[in-house]
């Protein structure tokens, strides 16, 4: 499977030190990284919930697109991306620039209303023009009360002790659903995929988050609670080595 580099390293990721963990992969001109483009209408914006919820799933829909398993066309990028530093660079589009984004490879998720394109990785210098003239800050949506996660369906949680942009929180929960289909099984793997590899993003308490952390003990937390957790490189916004997400399947 093409995300196995992920569960291959994700233990000894997390036992990192912290600073190992902002240490580049690669050269600056080399850096690769899948954009994510959310829809952001400036008259009718979407909800902050169903945003990530879509861009949680775009992220992990081109990962296991048919067009990214061996012999397909975007085989090597994903395959080249996915053996690094899993970047993600959220970036807000609206009316035209939005549609124009449409046209390139990748996989757009609508959700309640919102709409995510993940876009086929690559080079970050390499970035189309229709990418790069979008802005990756600037606009923010206020917090949601979403309500109780479905029981049946995976669920991200975000960090209830940091602050995140939606475009960083946008990026951190593609992490998570991409690390959790790493872990899976073929048959729990495809019946998530019928299912568009929906998703709840919620915010846990204080207490929820300690209890559901793998602290030390990745392994245990998989083998008895399902649980992952996404670990930051601190490039953007937050420390080296923050946990900022935990994915859950349910």
């Amino acid at each position: 499977m093409i995300l196995a580099p992920l569960a291959a390293r994700y233990a000894s990721w997390l036992g990192l030190p912290a600073e190992e963990t902002a240490l580049p992969e690669a050269s600056p001109d080399e850096v690769r990284a899948m954009p994510v483009i959310l829809r952001m209408e400036k008259a009718e914006p979407p909800g902050r919930t169903p945003l990530l919820e879509a861009a949680a799933a775009a992220a992990l829909a081109v990962c296991l697109d048919e067009r990214a398993k061996p012999g397909g066309e975007w085989h090597e990028p994903v395959r080249d991306w996915v053996s690094g530093h899993i970047r993600k660079v959220a970036r807000r589009a609206r009316g035209a620039h939005w549609q124009a984004v449409q046209d390139l490879p990748g996989v757009t998720v609508s959700i309640d209303g919102a709409e995510a394109r993940a876009l086929l990785p690559g080079r970050v210098v390499d970035a189309p023009k229709e990418v790069s003239r979008l802005q990756i800050s600037g606009s923010e949506l206020p917090p949601d009360e979403p309500g109780q996660a479905p029981g049946a369906t995976p669920v991200l949680l975000l960090n209830p002790g940091v602050t995140m942009t939606v475009g960083k929180a946008a990026a951190q929960v593609g992490h998570g659903t991409m690390l959790l289909a790493s872990l899976l099984d073929e048959d729990r793997l495809a019946a998530w995929a019928d299912r568009g590899f929906r998703c709840a993003v919620r915010v846990p308490g204080q207490l929820e988050w300690a209890e559901l952390h793998p602290g030390e003990d990745p392994g245990r937390a998989w083998s008895e609670r399902s649980v992952i957790a996404v670990r930051d490189a601190g490039f953007t916004e937050v420390d080296p080595g923050t946990v900022t997400v935990l994915a859950q399947w349910r």
